[in-house]
């Protein structure tokens, strides 16, 4: 009987495999972008269905035909914006070294932060003299889970960037925003490529078959479960990559170049029957993205312009349906 080879799973690129410290991720490299605007988005995974869309690519193999594709549905309620951030460079990378903080929050902010009534048009008309002296301008922007159905009110607080020719461009831009929600569609458009960041389901804490797939031993054997040599006796160490038992799950992760397939604002197209299982009804503007996303559900997902510069679809595919069957 031929050897039947099975490599072990779990990656050493994801060593050590460490907790996250936050249930939704921290962007730290952002592409570099000439178009105005912002740099990514976010939203609450929903769940799962599938679309029937009509190929119109002139190269794919199912040119002309429709075909069926599973979809990730994600709620994406207005954001706005809470700070400006300006950056510069030092020997050890960009550093925050201003950031001027909007005076007009929303009192459910007051859960998360403590709220400031300070009005900023004299730091606006301050540093708007100062824009040479920086090299890089984000924002922090904060999301507002009251409008959506999850019985969540305490609103995450998270940094984007945006994009621009200078400082000064995306200066005026953001200060524009202030006071503004910002919605899903100012953003993404369909057909485009995204990067996907998120924090995996955790699993807890999980023995060495469904953490690494190891193979179960033969009846006949004195374990049930071979792993290695831990390591040598004399001095007794153990490997830093030798599988073990441990804590599963619950990491960040960042999937590259996925698809939109549409971006909606009508929740009652996407809702199916009886709301989506652990979530309920959609109710604001929503995303579509072709396959699985990292996360369980009602967990926030960033979505980010590709890094990558990977071209989507465009307008060669067109959304026919959308399955509305119970999920229940």
């Amino acid at each position: 009987m031929a050897k039947i080879r099975r490599p072990r799973h779990g990656s050493l690129q994801f060593w050590p495999r460490k907790k996250a410290k936050k249930p939704y991720a921290k962007v730290k490299s952002w592409v570099k972008s000439k178009n105005i605007g912002l740099l990514g988005f976010v939203g609450y995974k929903a769940g799962m269905t599938h679309v029937a869309v009509k190929d119109s690519r002139p190269s794919s193999l199912t040119k002309g035909d429709n075909i069926v594709w599973p979809v990730t549905v994600i709620e994406c309620p207005t954001i706005k914006i809470f700070s400006l951030r300006f950056y510069k460079k030092t020997q050890y990378g960009l550093k925050v070294v201003f950031e001027i903080i909007n005076g007009r929050l929303d009192k459910e902010l007051s859960r998360k932060v403590k709220l400031s009534k300070k009005d900023i048009e004299p730091k606006l008309k301050d540093v708007s003299s100062k824009l040479d002296q920086f090299d890089d301008l984000r924002v922090c922007v904060y999301t507002q889970p009251n409008k959506t159905g999850i019985g969540k009110k305490k609103p995450e607080i998270f940094e984007l960037g945006v994009g621009g020719n200078n400082v000064k461009e995306k200066f005026d831009y953001v200060v524009g925003l202030l006071g503004k929600e910002v919605r899903v569609s100012d953003v993404l458009k369909q057909g485009n490529k995204i990067d996907i960041h998120a924090v995996t389901r955790g699993k807890g804490f999980q023995g060495v078959v469904k953490r690494f797939g190891v193979h179960l031993m033969g009846h006949k054997t004195e374990k049930k479960r071979r792993t290695n040599i831990y390591g040598p006796t004399i001095p007794s160490k153990i490997l830093w990559g030798m599988i073990m038992p441990g804590r599963m799950g619950f990491n960040l992760r960042t999937e590259y170049n996925k698809d939109v397939v549409f971006v909606g604002d009508k929740p009652e197209k996407v809702n199916p029957k009886g709301g989506f299982l652990h979530y309920g009804l959609v109710k604001n503007d929503y995303v579509l993205i072709k396959g699985s996303v990292p996360g369980h559900v009602r967990r926030l997902i960033t979505m980010t312009e590709s890094i990558r510069g990977t071209k989507g679809f465009g307008h060669g595919v067109e959304l026919q349906n959308v399955s509305l069957e119970s999920k229940q």
